[in-house]
């Protein structure tokens, strides 16, 4: 068998030489057009009505793999470990890409241990990413979704002194835990938009965020115009107790898993904004849901969840807590983007073609098809295989 026999999929040019299995519909059209053109491959999307809306389980990825299959587009909620990875070796396939940047869900070990390279999407999703985180700081200030419910609700009887009275950002504190790429980048528009003072938290000193903190201060100045501070802290406590809004950017491992927890979360101002579209379990969530509960001035924006897709019990009946199911990425270009960096990978390592050797990925998802680069953005165990 080809693909499976019992699923629903759809295929695109069936008479190709070689077969990628993708797991979940993907939006736009680039990436289609890299693996049945550029490729030259059959690409079998899994368009069951039982997975359109959940995760894929294994048996189901295992059933779309078949017996022949050369590569593989899976999402980020997939379990990528010895099974699947064991399944696709055995359809004879060589290369799986994350539709994601991030890839806490693949065993890394046991795709190199069978020969099987192993690709993400990064570069395409950092200011869609600090835009949400955005969104959803400002969400949480002012208080929108409670707002809007009132609203629906036709609750609204008139213009009242304290009606959804939120916290004004302006000149306030903004605490940022990991400042790499995203952090950055939100970081950059809460403190140009709301003139904040920046004070970071990492391992890495990042000394481009500095300099330009410094010379938007100077450029302030030159206005007649207060300047802005930026500060690296040595501990996540300063930085917690500093902050009227706090978000969080860090890898998750070992060292930040609850890194936000019931201890810390006291140490936070009592009208703080806690933030999180990086990693659900860098938050521990019933202590979350307790602080909530307990201080309705403190208010959070979640993008992620510690058990996702469900929800600590509780935290639903939070007003104080803005909730959004992992949409950081969710917009058309980054996710249109994400999907033919996937591709990419795919059809680079079946064509034998090199890594990537530049960080910026717009000449894969930009520009004419013909001058997309002849190589794989990202494969993150290349030189393991």
């Amino acid at each position: 068998a080809r693909g499976v026999t019992t699923a629903a999929v759809e295929t695109y040019n069936p008479g190709g030489s070689l077969r990628v299995a993708v797991t979940k519909p993907l939006p736009g059209s680039r990436w289609l057009e890299v693996l049945t053109q550029r490729l030259g491959a059959r690409v079998d999307v899994l368009t069951d009505e039982r997975y359109l809306h959940t995760i894929v389980p294994n048996d189901a990825v295992k059933e779309l793999i078949g017996d022949k299959c050369d590569g593989v587009i899976g999402q980020l909620t997939e379990d990528w470990g010895p099974e699947l990875f064991g399944a696709l070796k055995a359809a004879g396939g060589k290369v799986y890409s994350n539709y994601a940047v991030g890839y806490n869900n693949v065993k890394v070990p046991a795709a190199t241990e069978v020969g099987v390279a192993v690709g993400n999407t990064p570069g395409v999703l950092t200011e869609t990413t600090a835009e949400l985180t955005a969104a959803l700081t400002l969400a949480a200030a002012r208080r929108v979704v409670e707002a809007d419910e009132f609203m629906r609700a036709g609750k609204y009887l008139g213009w009242l002194p304290d009606l959804f009275v939120g916290k004004l950002l302006q000149r306030g504190t903004l605490g940022l835990v990991g400042a790499g790429r995203i952090g950055s980048a939100y970081a950059k528009m809460m403190c140009e938009g709301h003139y904040m003072d920046l004070v970071y938290f990492d391992k890495f000193q990042n000394v481009q965020l500095e300099s330009y903190m410094q010379g938007y201060s100077d450029f302030l100045e030159s206005q007649g115009l207060q300047g802005v501070k930026c500060t690296r802290v040595e501990t996540l406590e300063e930085l917690l107790q500093a902050s009227d809004v706090v978000s969080l950017h860090p890898l998750l491992d070992e060292t930040t898993h609850h890194m936000m927890n019931k201890e810390r979360l006291a140490q936070m101002k009592e009208d703080a904004i806690l933030v999180n579209a990086g990693r659900g379990p860098l938050i521990d969530e019933v202590a979350l849901v307790e602080h909530l509960k307990a201080n309705p001035n403190f208010r959070c924006g979640l993008d992620v969840f510690e058990d996702e897709p469900l929800m600590k019990p509780g935290l639903e009946d939070c007003p104080n807590a803005v909730i959004v199911p992992h949409i950081a990425s969710a917009s058309l270009w980054t996710r249109g983007g994400m999907a033919t960096l996937a591709a990419c990978n795919v059809a680079g390592f079946l064509r034998g073609f090199p890594s990537y050797d530049g960080t910026d990925m717009a000449p894969f998802v930009d520009g004419p098809f013909g001058d997309i680069p002849q190589a794989c953005p990202s494969i993150v165990n290349r030189g393991d295989l």
